[in-house]
């Protein structure tokens, strides 16, 4: 049966050169200069410093600027961590680079593939979707769905088998 893998995979490579490429403009920028101000990366967690609110909404802007010049969707990020205080009133700021698919967006896109009527099965496997179904144009037409209705999260879909 021709099958394939919805996912949430960021491509990590191009987030690493994202912060090198913010990080170099950061440390050569005139309204950064003496400052603490760097992004740094441990896996798939960044951590943004800076001296102020306003250097912290700068260096964001500086990030996502390369990561959408990179070709990294700005949905990957999950910045919904509140700054912290650190000494001397600098700030530094937690974002999770999210992949795989969580257990609500999981359900959300088996739901709606379900109301479409197309003659396919999902099933939730892990942080994957798998999509099984008997003509590989169904299997295309659910592709097209997806992109078109789940905005929240940039899909991306492998292991095509037929």
């Amino acid at each position: 049966m021709p099958s394939f893998d919805t996912v949430l995979e960021p491509n990590l490579v191009e987030v690493k050169n994202a912060i090198e490429q913010s990080n170099k403009e950061i440390s050569t920028r005139f309204d950064f200069k003496g400052s603490d101000a760097r992004i740094e990366q441990k896996e798939k967690e960044l951590t943004l410093f800076a001296d102020s609110d306003f250097q912290l909404g700068q260096v964001t802007d500086v990030l996502l600027n390369k990561m959408s010049k990179r070709g990294v969707d700005s949905r990957f990020l999950d910045s919904s961590a509140k700054p912290e205080k650190m000494s001397h009133d600098k700030l530094k700021q937690k974002i999770i680079v999210k992949a795989g698919i969580e257990g609500d967006l999981g359900k959300k896109i088996q739901k709606t593939i379900k109301e479409s009527k197309i003659k396919v099965q999902a099933s939730i496997q892990g942080d994957t979707v798998r999509v099984t179904g008997t003509k590989r144009d169904d299997l295309q037409a659910v592709m097209a769905l997806l992109k078109k209705e789940i905005t929240e999260a940039p899909l991306s879909f492998n292991n095509f088998r037929d």
